[in-house]
């Protein structure tokens, strides 16, 4: 192989470069945020293919579908070779490939269906029902993520059931048959020749251990396998990797220990911390230049990362401009915090002509959301949840996708239970329920009952199911014969459910036909393009079955603001950010303050909403909160105190204190009483329009009012009991009252 350097390198820093230039042997990418890794990634592969290496030798595996193909496009222009010849993509998608070719050996059908999590838990609530166990103790949620982490740790039902102290934990949990139902949950999947999304991974990991001489295959094929977002690994991705890396030991891991956030889905830090232990000889490259974000974002990112004792020591850096100082709004109460933010975002648009894409608001749960939705919504700014309802998530696309997975799997009990009755063919549950427990009983597989109906019932529904059946294997002939459109095309006009909802002339049907043609439109462009090998409804399927979160939030509205949990902002990142919520027991939240180890987590979190920003960060807190149906007094969290005090500027307009010199460790105490009661000489309430006194009988805590004179605030208290009627009521600007409610005069607004 030549060893010159390609032009193409020409404009990488100096450890870039060499990032890029190291082709042999174990090396560890330490990436700060914002330092290029994804570009530094996509070149080592492109000099890897120009130095001579094969491209299907090469397994690149990347946080998204999305990611991958990005990162091929890129490898085509500057190599101008077929990237396609990667191997390339998530854990999941990757070895979901290589598990369908290897099927056989796990005794699973090569077509095997995917379950999605919906599907997971749609099946566990069916079991828990079976079992006639309380689904308010077994609950389908707490089930399904209790399996998800024992399959992660590589843990089957059969040897959970060997692990004393697992079984202890569910006795002391009150949960004691919950390995009976992991047991049944598995044997059903099995039998219904489905794999769940953590299933991809522990076969794989079964596959390898099982049958030496696949692994020995895969060993040699992949002869240079590289791994981003490393940090983000869990033990069952960690050792798949390992194993394939053995024999060639061309191994290369990206990641930033700093950006590790995902320990409640399995990820281990110690992955990348240990890396170093498990590859002696390793190459170790650090990235520090920060290209993203501004001088004084990048310091006050440091500032908050310092405290962290479990990290890889490096020190990022950049030569972008100081920018402006990192703004702190401190608001009354949650709902004046979505008015405070809605309202920079109003005045910075005006001020700079920014567009509403410019701007994200990060927060740490979903639930934080309403406040900054219904303020952004009264200012007229348009905005986008990401994290919210898929486009594949939708019931008309779940109900035409069941038709697809069945009628490649007729042992897909999940989509059989959706599409049996759909549309409406008289064949009830109870006929269902039959149908289940003759196949239970007599050890037949679900379509073996099916398509044999006659042998097991008679009757009106026998002559139903059996017109059912041959519905399918018409199906299944012509998946044999046309790729994935022409197939998809005819089930959804044969099916009936294209009918159905051309009959529904409500504005919904309408809007549900729509998607049901955007899936067919999505399909015909699935089989158009000419880089596809494969073009069969399964290939297709599987594609959809593996879109990670970040692959699925698609809008055809771009210039949006951006409302998500700051975990779904990993790998984004936006001109202007906020922070809120920045509270002790929310941010951190109140359940990771047990161990050292989980508050360093949420550190990190905070440092990874910190670092999406680019040119402006603003964080926000407030003094009272409501949480679980109560107003409640909140204290600023402890890493606004770890910030560098130098890099923050206190916005003075929203202050409510009568005082303009105000300290800044002052900001962080809870008003007195009598501070809350001040009412800054500069107030007038400019009354409403619509302003109209209302019934105050009807008054409670919670209500949200507007005062004539002290204006907008909400109802702390009430006490009718009195001769004279009161209320207590926070208001956003005049601080707390307590009115006598036959003098005031309130309007209540919600």
């Amino acid at each position: 192989m030549s060893p010159s350097v390609p032009a193409f390198l020409s404009g990488l820093n100096q450890p870039q470069l060499e990032a890029a230039s190291h082709i042999h042997g174990p090396m560890m990418i330490i990436a700060g945020a914002g330092s290029g890794k994804t570009r530094v990634l996509t070149m080592k592969i492109a000099n890897m293919m120009h130095q001579g290496v094969d491209p299907f030798r090469i397994l690149a595996l990347t946080f998204t579908n999305k990611a991958a193909k990005e990162m091929q496009g890129r490898i085509e222009k500057l190599v101008s070779m077929n990237a396609r010849n990667l191997w390339m993509g998530t854990f999941h998608s990757v070895f979901a490939r290589i598990l369908r070719s290897e099927a056989e050996k796990l005794n699973y059908p090569p077509n095997f269906t995917i379950y999605d999590t919906d599907d997971s838990k749609s099946l566990l609530k069916t079991i828990i029902k079976e079992m006639d166990l309380d689904d308010k103790v077994y609950k389908p949620n707490s089930i399904f993520g209790r399996i998800s982490s024992a399959k992660n740790r590589l843990i089957t039902a059969k040897e959970y059931v060997r692990d004393a102290e697992l079984m202890e934990e569910d006795v002391l949990a009150g949960r004691p048959k919950f390995v009976q139902i992991f047991q049944t949950y598995q044997s059903r999947c099995f039998k219904a020749g489905a794999m769940d999304f953590d299933d991809l991974l522990l076969n794989t990991n079964v596959l390898f251990r099982d049958h030496p001489d696949v692994l020995n295959k895969y060993q040699h094929k992949f002869q240079y396998i590289l791994v981003d977002e490393y940090q983000d690994t869990n033990l069952s991705q960690y050792l798949i990797t390992r194993k394939l890396s053995a024999v060639n030991r061309n191994i290369t891991v990206v990641g930033d220990d700093a950006q590790s956030i995902y320990a409640f889905r399995g990820a281990d830090i110690q992955n990348i911390l240990n890396f170093e232990k498990d590859f002696p000889e390793a190459k170790v490259i650090r990235l520090e230049q920060n290209y993203r974000s501004t001088q004084n974002i990048v310091d006050a990112a440091n500032s908050i990362i310092k405290h962290n004792q479990g990290q890889l020591k490096k020190s990022v850096w950049t030569s972008n401009p100081n920018g402006e100082l990192i703004e702190l709004l401190k608001a009354t109460s949650d709902n004046e915090e979505g008015r405070l933010v809605a309202s920079s975002i109003f005045e910075e648009k005006v001020q700079n002509t920014s567009r509403n894409k410019d701007f994200a608001v990060l927060y740490r749960t979903n639930s934080q959301s309403r406040a900054i939705e219904e303020a952004l919504r009264k200012m007229n700014i348009r905005y986008r949840i990401v994290g919210g309802l898929s486009f594949y998530q939708r019931k008309e696309i779940k109900d035409l996708m069941a038709y697809f997975r069945f009628a490649l799997n007729p042992n897909d009990e999940e989509a059989f239970k959706r599409i049996i009755n759909l549309p409406k063919r008289g064949i009830g549950d109870t006929t269902v329920a039959k149908i289940f427990v003759i196949a239970n009983e007599n050890g037949l597989s679900l379509w073996e009952v099916v398509s044999n109906i006659f042998y097991a019932m008679s009757g009106k529904a026998a002559g139903l199911i059996d017109s059912f059946a041959n519905l399918i294997k018409s199906y299944q002939v012509i998946i044999q014969a046309k790729d994935a459109y022409e197939v998809a095309d005819h089930i959804a006009k044969t099916s009936g459910l294209m009918r159905e909802l051309k009959e529904d002339k409500s504005i919904e049907g309408l809007s549900r036909l729509e998607n049901l043609n955007e899936l067919l439109n999505s399909i015909k462009e699935f089989t158009d393009d000419q880089t596809r090998e494969d073009k069969t409804l399964g290939a297709f399927i599987q594609e959809v079955s593996l879109l990670t979160d970040e692959d699925r939030n698609k809008s055809n509205d771009d210039d949006v603001v951006t409302l998500m949990t700051i975990h779904m902002a990993k790998g984004l990142e936006f001109k202007n950010v906020f922070v809120v919520g920045l509270e002790e027991n929310l941010f951190p939240s109140q359940m990771m303050l047990e161990t050292n180890e989980d508050l360093e987590e949420e550190r990190r979190l905070f440092y990874v909403a910190m670092t999406r920003a680019e040119h402006k960060l603003t964080l926000s807190y407030a003094v009272t909160r409501y949480r679980y149906g109560t107003l409640r007094d909140c204290e600023p969290s402890r890493f606004l105190k770890e910030l560098d005090q130098s890099l923050l500027k206190v916005s003075k307009k929203f202050v409510v204190e009568e005082k303009p010199q105000v300290k800044f460790i002052d900001q962080f105490k809870k008003p007195t009483a009598a501070q809350k009661t001040i009412v800054p000489a500069t107030f007038n309430h400019q009354i409403s329009p619509d302003f109209k006194p209302s019934d105050v009988t009807t008054l409670r805590p919670g209500m949200r009012v507007e005062h004539a004179k002290f204006g907008f605030g909400n109802v702390l208290e009430t006490d009718f009991a009195s001769p004279e009627k009161k209320a207590k009521i926070q208001f956003e600007k005049a601080g707390e009252k307590t009115l006598i409610l036959s003098f005031a005069k309130l309007m209540i607004c919600g």
